[in-house]
């Protein structure tokens, strides 16, 4: 067995030990009501339990990325595979500390299973390891992708915190204006969180049945080799067709074989075709599953958690949601910003083109700079903080996901298939 191989294992069973944790942490939370259990006895032992069992997943996780740094000779950051499983460690390393600082075994019940969904998420790529593109072979890639990763990851717990406030605090049995507008928010929030499983259930669905659909682009005869060259395979039924394509072979589903449309041209991120159609059967997947919850819960999503955060102190997870930025915030300007822009000047000759990544970075870190003001000198706390904690995160996870899926630019390598 070579490293690589132990990598993999390793990534397996740190997702494995995190879903343990997560089911700890339920029972952790939940146990507290049942009979013949002292409720602060019953939390104490089962946090522990959920804390070792959550570190012992970090620690394997931390096997995978030494053994495959190990293996490829980088630090394995270099493509969507490798950094959203780099960031789904990190995010429980920042748990880690935030919980030996505050000792919240709730925090886990929100923040093990995000980095259980990256993880998932990251799956879905190619595994293999690949050689480093020139523009990346430079120590600037451990410094700065590490730090921002860092600086993102601090920014997830505070998305979990913030959300656990809401769920404390929203009044779900209110008839009022506001009420009802924090309810629908928040709901749209777990909707959101569903799509993105959605995403990786139908990915990982048709991957195991072995669907392909092959396009190959519209062109004069004396282009043919240069068409042949540049088809675009799809594993999920195409419902979105590549600009300008023709459909060579296509697998039949439930009777569907032909695209009901085809992506604008002006659509130009790499392979837009088959990232469009992807997110198309995200949407479609994720409705499907958020229907069945709603149908099997009998009510919303946000209503039926908000029981669990009864009894917990909501200025607590304000002050964890705060502190996870405040820590995050100068990391990610550093990693993100600073040390990026240095990379940028010796990679390509400048310190900052406006490529979509850099702006979205620009976008995070303004809008984390406005939190960070509003709540020191303008006092938003509680309620308000937390719905910029949450929509601060859909920020990041665009800048991290939908900018590589949907914009082409420098740094589209990171969303190749």
């Amino acid at each position: 067995m070579n490293l690589l191989d132990i990598s993999k294992q390793a990534f397996v069973i740190a997702f494995l030990l995190y879903c343990v944790a997560f089911c700890f942490y339920v029972v952790t939370i939940t146990g507290k009501k049942w009979k013949n259990h002292e409720p602060q006895q019953h939390e104490r032992k089962w946090g522990r339990v959920s804390f070792v069992t959550s570190t012992l997943g970090l620690i394997t996780h931390l096997v995978y990325v030494i053994t495959r740094w190990a293996w490829s000779g980088h630090i394995p950051v270099s493509n969507m595979y490798e950094f959203m499983s780099f960031l789904s460690l990190m995010i429980m390393l920042a748990f880690t500390i935030l919980y030996l600082i505050y000792r919240k075994a709730l925090l886990g019940l929100f923040a093990t299973p995000l980095a259980i969904i990256i993880m998932a998420y990251a799956a879905v790529f190619p595994s293999d390891v690949q050689p480093l593109i020139p523009s990346l072979n430079s120590i600037w890639l451990y410094i700065h992708v590490t730090l921002a990763a860092a600086g993102d990851a601090f920014f997830a717990v505070s998305f979990a915190a913030g959300l656990m406030y809401l769920l404390r605090t929203v009044d779900f049995k209110g008839t009022d204006k506001s009420a009802r507008r924090q309810k629908r928010w928040l709901e749209i929030t777990f909707y959101s969180i569903i799509i993105v499983v959605g995403f990786i259930v139908s990915v990982f669905a048709f991957r195991a049945s072995g669907y392909e659909a092959v396009f190959t682009p519209k062109a004069a005869p004396n282009e043919t080799a240069k068409v042949s060259s540049a088809r675009e395979v799809y594993n999920l039924p195409p419902i979105v067709a590549p600009h300008n394509s023709q459909l060579e072979s296509a697998d039949s589903f439930l009777g569907f074989s032909k695209p009901l449309f085809e992506v604008p041209g002006w659509f130009k991120g790499v392979n837009a075709g088959r990232k469009s159609n992807t997110i198309v059967w995200a949407l479609i997947t994720g409705t499907i599953l958020y229907g069945l919850l709603r149908l099997i819960l009998r009510k919303p999503l946000s209503e039926a958690l908000s029981p669990a955060l009864k009894g917990i102190d909501a200025d607590d997870l304000d002050e964890i949601s705060y502190r996870a930025i405040a820590i995050g915030f100068p990391v990610f300007t550093l990693g993100a910003l600073v040390f990026a822009m240095i990379w940028a000047q010796q990679a390509w000759g400048r310190f900052w083109g406006w490529d979509p990544k850099e702006v979205w970075a620009l976008i995070t870190w303004l809008f984390y700079s406005v939190y960070l003001h509003l709540r020191l000198s303008r006092g938003f706390h509680g309620r308000k903080a937390s719905w910029l904690a949450v929509l601060g995160f859909l920020v990041v996870m665009f800048t991290l996901v939908g900018v590589n899926l949907i914009i082409a630019g420098l740094h589209s390598y990171a969303g190749t298939d």
